[in-house]
């Protein structure tokens, strides 16, 4: 998938979690544009080990990082879009967080920040497996799996389908479901305008 398309799908999935939540949650605004941000950055964070990835494109040398990073990880869709880097990715981004923000002197809830991260994080990857490439989900193994598993009937990255289906059906979707709980939506907002 491409880049836009992976911020789309992490927006999407950090909604349907938040319609899903038991009650509207209640969070500084500061946290809220950082968990936000945080959400776009987990969306494209599996592509660390892919030099060309648009999350390199927005740090200052990024480009240029991503030469000395991208082959120590071992190429693209390799550990980073696996369960252990998963599971490596989580506890090394909450303790990054964690430390991060012990020097910022603003109200930031680090636990919903890294969730946020997280959920971005998980929807790359689910949204990784109807492509034509799949994912190695048990890595070291070099097995990948895909949605559907004949790799015939999968996408490919930035073409025709993912271009004017999937990432228009995505939209679709997620204007529809923050349409549906609009109230829960601008109860949300609602707390930054008292």
């Amino acid at each position: 998938m491409t880049g836009k398309t992976h911020d789309l799908a992490a927006f999407t999935a950090l909604a349907l979690v938040f319609v899903s939540l038991p009650q509207t949650p209640t969070m500084s605004l500061a946290t809220a544009i950082t968990a936000f941000g945080a959400n776009f950055v987990g969306g494209l964070f599996p592509d660390i080990d892919q030099p060309t990835s648009d999350l390199w494109d927005n740090f200052r040398l990024g480009p240029f990082i991503a030469k000395i990073i991208c082959p120590a990880l071992g190429g693209h869709r390799h550990i980073s879009h696996s369960l252990i880097g998963l599971i490596l990715i989580g506890a090394l981004s909450k303790l990054l967080l964690t430390v991060i923000f012990s020097f910022i002197l603003l109200d930031i809830n680090v636990t919903v920040v890294w969730y946020c991260f997280m959920i971005g994080v998980i929807s790359h990857i689910v949204m990784d497996l109807p492509t034509k490439a799949g994912v190695p989900l048990l890595w070291p193994f070099k097995c990948k799996f895909g949605i559907p598993p004949v790799k015939a009937l999968r996408m490919d990255s930035g073409k025709f389908v993912e271009n004017w289906i999937v990432f228009p059906s995505l939209a679709a979707f997620t204007v529809l479901l923050l349409y549906l709980h609009q109230s829960r939506v601008l109860e949300f907002i609602h707390q930054y305008w008292k």
